[in-house]
């Protein structure tokens, strides 16, 4: 009987212990996977490694849909030369990274990063360049896919495709979604009911006045791709939320000078 109370009691305290998440707030998010330094191929497992190994707040990674719609993460339209909407999963897997890593599906890729509960999953929906329809169904399949795994603590999204970030947000109204695309002002984002933006630092620069109001409206401000200590700096001393940089070891030197 003792032992059935102890049980009861230790319970609750084993479930609020398993599910304690302590992710870093240091605004640094490695793109790609932290790739650079030791030259591993971008998007890969390896990547992501590093960049919870470095303590960064998150890890961008890249997500398109394969002709027999399996969701595989990569950064550009084709993996070594091979177009990834027009090729399946199987031939896909013929072609490896030059680390002899083969590409990694949404769910392989999700379940690694879950295996940590410090770095966020950077989430982007790459959009279709077959249709509009197409981009709504890769976001409706990458949160249904987050959702199946219970991946939704880490992971929040970002996407240049407008319609698509609207699908994440009715499917998950909870979800984190920030919009890349630089065209629609905070205000409109906001009425959208996007969590942010996440904006080139070029476009930043020449309209640092989307920086407050994004702020004044309770949007989060990222920018990317930052890789100049001068352009990390600016962000800085405009308190971002975030900083998406290829060299997040010289954004973390910075941070700490």
């Amino acid at each position: 009987m003792k032992s059935l109370i102890f049980l009861i009691f230790l319970f609750p305290l084993l479930i609020s212990c398993e599910s304690k998440m302590d992710f870093h707030h240091n605004k640094i998010i490695a793109h790609r996977g932290a790739w650079k330094e030791f030259n591993f191929p971008q998007n890969s497992l390896a990547s992501l490694e590093r960049a919870v190994e470095l303590g960064c707040e998150g890890s961008e990674f890249d997500v398109w849909m394969t002709a027999d719609s399996v969701l595989v993460v990569n950064h550009d339209a084709d993996f070594e030369g091979m177009v990834i909407e027009e090729s399946t999963y199987a031939e896909l897997l013929t072609i490896k990274h030059k680390n002899g890593e083969k590409i990694s599906t949404v769910e392989e890729y999700l379940k690694k990063g879950m295996e940590q509960r410090s770095t966020k999953l950077i989430f982007e929906i790459k959009p279709s360049k077959i249709s509009t329809e197409r981009s709504e169904f890769i976001a409706e399949q990458s949160v249904k896919t987050v959702q199946r795994l219970g991946a939704e603590k880490w992971v929040d999204y970002i996407t240049f495709s407008y319609e698509g970030g609207l699908r994440a947000i009715a499917l998950d109204p909870s979800a984190n979604v920030a919009y890349l695309g630089g065209d629609k002002s905070p205000a409109a984002l906001h009425e959208a009911g996007f969590f942010g933006f996440d904006y080139n630092i070029k476009l930043l620069r020449q309209k640092p006045e989307w920086i407050k109001e994004a702020q004044n409206l309770g949007l989060t401000v990222n920018a990317w791709t930052v890789n100049k200590k001068a352009d990390m700096q600016w962000l800085l001393d405009q308190n971002v939320d975030f900083i998406t940089t290829d060299e997040p070891e010289m954004l973390f030197k910075l941070i700490n000078e």
